[in-house]
């Protein structure tokens, strides 16, 4: 009777141990959107970009300079009006391993990009960093696997 319990009792614990990583992996795996577009969840590292000026990035000040810029996992909040929560994300700005500042990104599909842009976007792989509204804000536009991010930041 003792070993059934024992049985038991490992039984269950690797069930356990398969539903948390179900969930971990489940969080991890690209989410859909109500239209049918897919997005990539969790964080996703976009690479390096240069800021040629300083910038305003959540209320902080960001130098120009050069920048690696990784999306989290975490929504923006409060969320927007009319925004999906999957598409309006948090981006960090990094030096090294110090984390420099962080902006709210908006998450584009492929499928949704020509009725965003009006422009060429960046090709695959690439960004472009450009001045609008009279100087008066930065836009980083990164395309990764033909999903699009923008960043908009203030300048200072």
């Amino acid at each position: 009777m003792l070993r059934y319990f024992c049985t038991l009792m490992v039984v269950a614990g690797a069930l356990s141990l398969l539903a948390i990583d179900s969930a971990l992996l489940a969080t991890e795996a690209p989410q859909t959107t109500p239209a049918g577009a897919v997005v990539p969840a969790g964080e996703v590292s976009l690479g390096s970009i240069q800021l040629p000026r300083q910038v305003m990035a959540d209320g902080q000040t960001l130098p120009s300079g050069s920048y690696e810029v990784k999306v989290t996992a975490s929504s923006a909040n409060p969320e927007v009006p009319g925004q999906l929560a999957e598409l309006e994300r948090w981006a960090e700005f990094r030096q090294g391993a110090e984390l420099r500042g962080r902006e709210v990104v908006t998450i584009v599909p492929r499928e949704e990009i020509d009725e965003v842009a009006k422009s060429t976007p960046p090709s695959s792989g690439t960004s472009r960093v450009e001045m609008l509204r009279e100087n008066d804000y930065l836009r980083v536009w990164i395309n990764q696997n033909e999903t699009h991010y923008f960043i908009h930041l203030v300048i200072s």
